[in-house]
């Protein structure tokens, strides 16, 4: 069943911080079958607080998703997100 790893950035702190973060994470993604779908397009929250923009990334399994999360080049990435920007991040499987 496909997964999807959804990111959702509810505020920037440091923007040097994200511009690291960009091009780790976009390397990540080498080895692993991930097909992002949204990558901070325009956007309208419809319920709950605002949010600054958001990221989907479709994998074909739960287990795929955790695998390039949890991967090493992600875990060096995301050291750089968590500096620069509050998110939140859930994966979701389709029906």
């Amino acid at each position: 069943m496909a997964a999807f790893i959804v990111f959702t950035r509810e505020r920037m702190r440091d923007q040097a911080e994200m511009d690291a973060y960009a091009p780790k994470a976009g390397a990540s993604m080498a080895g692993h079958e991930a097909k992002p779908h949204v990558v901070y397009g325009k956007h309208e929250t419809l319920e709950g607080a605002p949010i600054d923009g958001a990221v989907i990334i479709e994998f074909p399994t739960m287990e795929a998703a955790k695998a390039w999360y949890d991967s090493p080049a992600y875990t060096e990435a995301r050291k750089h997100r968590f500096q620069g920007a509050d998110y939140r991040a859930f994966i979701t499987e389709t029906l």
